[in-house]
């Protein structure tokens, strides 16, 4: 079994700690079983979690046997975290356990000098700080989280969440972490590369949000849809959409249709034996090429490769 160790500090965030308590609690197999062991570790007993006080059960010796250790964020993401409780991941890590940080939780991350050299993510408004304190990191505040391998980031509060059914993905596939997302009441939608919900120019008083809009492109993104095709959808010029798009979802509407096609893509690669270039077509690609191309660009790899990774 697959033990998930979660740190709390003095000063944890409760919404960052059961973020993969929950998540990873609550997951399970298409046979009933539990694929996930969930512990809280932290130096001591007892620890002071702001309006609460928690009793935890394991120490950081746990944190040793763990297979994924994941650092919430706290409170004061700034504070001194002891070299001691420094060590314990950094040894985690150099025994090939996974490690994974939400929100601020990056700065505890990057205080053990695994992030060094690499790209990483935080809550947009930390951002600045994190970049500061730590310049060997290479920070991006517009994703959601960042997947490195062994060494994952992410933004805010919700975006933990992403990160835990995007590891979830990884581990069982997409049908366990969709179940995982219906667990939370959360779309198995958003991908690493979606941009964070910094603060941006708000949707105008005459209500124009693009949510109706972005279902129908979901809906139809099998379609050959031009940006003329949509923005006659969105009633308004391809210029109005173009800045309506980057106002609210940070991405053009040609980009978010491609992330919708290639999220499609995957679900049927790993659920059925359709041939790629039948799934180039079931999800609105014209050619094959552009559909390989598209997929390697945002997901990391090729069409096939992916199938043999993540095929139930």
């Amino acid at each position: 079994m697959h033990t998930v160790a979660v740190l709390a500090l003095d000063g944890v965030l409760a919404f960052d700690l059961s973020t993969p308590v929950e998540t990873f609690g609550r997951v399970r197999l298409p046979d009933g079983r539990a694929p996930y062991r969930v512990r809280v570790c932290a130096p001591s007993n007892e620890v002071d979690a702001g309006p609460f006080s928690l009793r935890v059960p394991w120490g950081l010796d746990a944190l040793a046997g763990a297979d994924t250790v994941v650092l919430p964020g706290l409170a004061d993401p700034t504070v001194k975290v002891p070299e001691h409780v420094l060590d314990a991941v950094r040894e985690a890590a150099g025994g090939g356990a996974r490690v994974a940080s939400i929100c601020v939780g990056a700065f505890t991350l990057a205080a053990t000098g695994l992030l060094n050299g690499r790209r990483a993510t935080t809550h947009w408004a930390a951002a600045g700080e994190l970049s500061r304190r730590y310049p060997d990191v290479e920070v991006d505040a517009d994703v959601l989280f960042v997947d490195n391998g062994q060494v994952l980031t992410s933004a805010g509060a919700a975006a933990g969440l992403d990160l835990c059914l995007h590891m979830i993905r990884a581990d069982h596939g997409s049908a366990v972490a969709a179940d995982a997302a219906r667990v939370a009441v959360m779309p198995l939608e958003r991908d690493g590369g979606q941009a964070q919900y910094i603060v941006r120019e708000q949707p105008g008083a005459d209500g124009a949000s693009l949510e109706p809009l972005l279902r129908w492109m979901e809906e139809n993104s099998h379609r050959e849809l031009a940006l003329d095709d949509i923005a006659t959808r969105a009633t308004m010029s391809t210029r109005t959409l173009n800045r309506r798009f980057r106002q609210q979802t940070g991405t053009t509407p040609l980009q978010w249709l491609h992330g919708s096609r290639i999220r499609r893509a995957r679900y049927l690669l790993e659920t059925t034996g359709h041939p790629v270039g039948r799934i180039a077509t079931q999800v609105g690609f014209g050619s094959q090429t552009s559909f390989r191309d598209r997929f390697k660009r945002l997901v990391g790899t090729s069409p096939q490769a992916y199938r043999r990774t993540f095929r139930s």
